[in-house]
């Protein structure tokens, strides 16, 4: 007798869709077509609009009555004011960890930073954009509050299609190594004020970056 192949779950489907959202796959705009992805997943069109209702409500697409549903596109003063947030958001982890950090913790912040210098180096975009991801990830964690962890990685996830997105405008790698490092070097000294600030503006001029990219 065959074994039968368990279907793919609705949370299974939008797992799939939200890492192609935030890796980039699935650009701001793009359209999800249910009988497409029914296709795709081998699965009847009732999963498929049950995980597109599941990140509408983490806002990564947008679902309007009798039209399909789009990867969410912002409009400009909606994307300033999450960028806004996560300014503050991140800036309160940097202080923290200027705090609150071990120095082990400090030790291997440092030593990320010092890796990407390599990959900034050879130009290598995708690699960066994984190891900033680390990079940024180390700072939630090295404030030692988990509630902020999670709040701050959840508004990270839904600006991650734009924050991957400034990486392709030219000399970006670079400015935002070096922004890193105003950070690392604050952390390191302790001086959470200082941390606060750079990192404040290194978001700051992440969305300078998105906007220079989208043309705005």
């Amino acid at each position: 007798m065959l074994k039968k192949v368990p279907r793919t779950s609705t949370e299974d489907i939008r797992r799939q869709l939200s890492e192609r959202i935030i890796g980039g796959l699935l650009t701001p705009g793009s359209v999800l077509d249910e009988s497409q992805l029914a296709a795709e997943f081998e699965v009847s069109r009732t999963p498929i609009r049950e995980a597109l209702r599941l990140l509408a409500a983490s806002g990564l697409v947008e679902q309007k009555p009798h039209s399909r549903t789009i990867v969410a596109k912002p409009d400009r003063v909606a994307l300033a004011g999450m960028f806004e947030l996560m300014g503050h958001l991140e800036a309160l982890c940097a202080g923290y960890c200027a705090q609150r950090m071990t120095k082990t913790e400090r030790n291997n912040l440092d030593q990320m930073h010092g890796d990407m210098a390599g990959i900034v180096s050879v130009g290598d975009r995708i690699a960066y954009i994984g190891a900033n991801e680390a990079f940024h990830n180390a700072i939630y964690c090295g404030t030692h509050n988990a509630y902020l962890e999670d709040v701050t990685l959840a508004t990270r996830q839904r600006l991650q299609p734009f924050r991957r997105a400034q990486f392709s405008t030219l000399g970006r790698l670079a400015k935002s190594h070096a922004e890193h490092g105003q950070v690392v070097e604050a952390i390191l000294r302790g001086n959470s004020t200082e941390a606060e600030g750079f990192m404040r503006a290194h978001i700051t001029l992440v969305e300078d970056a998105w906007n220079e990219f989208a043309g705005a």
